[in-house]
């Protein structure tokens, strides 16, 4: 840091200040984590210089030795971790995976069934503003408005009516476990292929937590860093069938040159997610996320479907009369970081909404426990509660912090400075 910092200090000081806030607030984004150390150094190293269009042993420039053994390492490394046929580890991100998909499975116009963003599905799923939504004819299934579940029958029928191409299976909101069998089971009926969209639930497949899609999907998408810890990044699984039109429509489909220091990123994510060190993570993440429901049920907040199964959750906030960005304000000036999100039939807009998403991939990674994340729980019900008494935000500001202090996420030796704590709350 010490050279940025001659070179460009406000650069720099951006950068020890976002370091500064991730030590100091408790995020629970559930599209979010702390990567390893090890992963950050392979994604600032000299592979970033190189231009490596093509494959390995296919390149479309000379001097790819190197790149090319790094490759080869993460596609075999991800293959194994998924028992997937084939691997490409080129895509950019979760939603250029699944543009490359749609290249390769879909004509333009094609329809496409995927699951409604405001029910916990994904813009790439056929939002109608997105890539996936103007390229494609997109109809959307959702989750039975009383149980929040998904409603197989109901995404049967649709299929029968629209006769899709591509029927995809996968979510960023729904914390209930997928059948991807009842999908493939649809997705024959109709004639349909099957993507499934694993971003958030990767990690969880991947540590034999979750059923896998890789069975029953022609083609399998996810990003590299929620659950799984990687750094910033996507990757294709398919069935060899389709491993030629899938690697074209990633180059020269949509993208160019491979981003190298990215993928060398991803093999050593990778090369972690087959530890068992990993696979006891993310059973502690869903126990977590568990232990997170059981507390905020107790104190009265309903939980979109009941519970979860995985590493998040959604919770109404209209038995509380409050609104998703209200909650979302107020738990940040307190130090605790999640987002609004949109419940089932959800009568505000996205940008207000009446729930938030909460997730615990990250506080995981920094350490708590089930102990921990059910204070967490607490110290969320404090604030909304208290949403106008700066007093007991200040208290739990300062909890916040000391929690942070004693389960640092880089900075083993962090000093922080604790505000003092207001004694005009009621105990948690």
């Amino acid at each position: 840091m010490s050279t940025l910092r001659n070179f460009d200090p406000a650069i720099a000081d951006a950068i020890e200040s976002e370091k500064r806030r991730i030590e100091e607030t408790i995020d629970l984004i559930a599209s979010e984590n702390y990567t390893l150390p090890e992963v950050m150094e392979a994604t600032g190293s000299v592979m970033t210089n190189k231009y490596a269009e093509g494959l390995p042993g296919q390149r479309y420039y000379s001097g790819c030795e190197h790149v090319d053994s790094v490759e080869n390492l993460a596609r075999e490394r991800v293959k194994k971790l998924f028992g997937a046929e084939h691997a490409n580890v080129q895509p950019h991100a979760g939603a250029q995976a699944n543009m490359c998909a749609f290249h390769a499975l879909l004509n333009p116009g094609d329809t496409i069934l995927g699951m409604s963003l405001a029910d916990g599905g994904h813009l790439t799923h056929g939002y109608k503003i997105n890539f996936s939504g103007r390229i494609y004819n997109a109809v959307n299934y959702g989750v039975d408005p009383e149980t929040g579940l998904l409603d197989y029958e109901a995404i049967r029928e649709l299929a029968h009516k629209h006769k899709p191409k591509l029927i995809i299976a996968g979510a960023t909101a729904y914390s209930r476990t997928i059948d991807f069998k009842k999908f493939k089971e649809i997705a024959d009926e109709v004639g349909a292929k099957l993507m499934a969209d694993i971003a958030h639930i990767s990690g969880l497949i991947a540590a034999d937590l979750h059923p896998s899609p890789v069975p029953y999907a022609d083609v399998v998408t996810s990003t590299t860093h929620k659950v799984l810890r990687g750094p910033r990044g996507g990757f294709i699984l398919c069935k060899k069938e389709w491993a030629t039109q899938i690697d074209k429509a990633v180059m020269p489909g949509i993208q160019g040159g491979p981003q190298m220091h990215h993928i060398a990123a991803k093999a050593v994510g990778f090369k972690y997610n087959l530890s068992q060190e990993f696979k006891t993570y993310a059973q502690q993440v869903i126990k977590n996320s568990k232990a997170m429901v059981g507390e905020l049920k107790k104190r009265g907040y309903k939980i979109v479907s009941e519970t979860t199964d995985n590493h998040l959750f959604v919770v109404d906030l209209r038995s509380k009369g409050m609104k998703g960005n209200v909650a979302e304000r107020a738990l940040e000036k307190a130090g605790i970081i999640l987002n609004k999100n949109c419940v089932p039939q959800d009568p505000e807009s996205p940008l207000v909404t009446s729930g938030v998403r909460i997730g615990t991939p990250a506080i995981t990674s920094r350490g708590f426990k089930e102990e921990e994340a059910i204070e967490v729980a607490s110290l969320i019900d404090l604030v909304l509660t208290n949403t106008t008494d700066e007093a007991c935000i200040k208290q739990a500001a300062a909890r916040v912090k000391e929690l942070c202090l004693t389960f640092p996420v880089y900075n083993k030796a962090a000093s922080y400075t604790v505000p003092e704590t207001s004694t005009s709350c009621a105990e948690l």
